[in-house]
């Protein structure tokens, strides 16, 4: 029995519309393709996901989830120092964006390809989207940066920009340095 038919089938599922949705994209990865990579029957697949929507939202949870952990934890690891947090941020967007098979940012292919506003994967971004925002605001504030909402903002943008960066060529330090001067410059910093 290999490693990949060891873990439960859910997580199996899971696991090849993570690697085949971000690679391949949403719309183009078919329920035979994940039921091939994910080493299951079509009754099995469409018993955990009944419905592509279904496993999408879940898809768009599990990066979800995984983004927040490694904020939160270190965010617990640097309690008092809110500058070291955004500066391993940027650092992790620079690597990240520099990586062989780096598409982009997940969540945002995700909501180009999700067009109806209310389908459950947009909600998770938007909600996500929010909670990082938040995160950003809320290190901007210990910082004692004026106006931290709206300039929390700004450094989503410049995240979101320094992916795209990354993703057409500059080093993974480059991007990071770059993400870094430009928020210091938002902040007046």
């Amino acid at each position: 029995m290999s490693v990949i038919e060891m873990k439960p089938v859910r997580e199996r599922i899971l696991d090849a519309a993570v690697e085949l949705y971000y690679s391949d994209g949403i719309r183009a990865v078919s329920a035979d393709k994940l039921i091939a990579a994910a080493h299951v029957s079509k009754v099995t697949f469409y018993r955990h996901f009944p419905t592509k929507d279904d496993l999408v939202a879940a898809y768009v949870a599990v990066r979800a989830e995984d983004e927040r952990d490694a904020v939160s934890a270190k965010r617990e690891e640097l309690p008092d120092d809110p500058a070291a947090v955004l500066r391993w941020y940027a650092s992790v967007v620079g690597v990240a964006a520099c990586t062989p098979g780096f598409r982009g940012c997940p969540f945002i292919n995700a909501a180009a390809e999700i067009t109806d506003p209310d389908h459950p994967g947009r909600t998770i971004i938007r909600e996500h989207r929010a909670w990082l925002t938040g995160q950003v605001r809320e290190l901007l504030d210990q910082l004692g940066v004026e106006h931290a909402a709206s300039r929390a903002e700004q450094i989503m943008m410049l995240r979101d920009g320094a992916m795209v960066s990354g993703y057409l060529g500059l080093a993974p330090q480059q991007v990071a340095d770059e993400l870094t001067t430009a928020a210091r410059s938002i902040m007046g910093r």
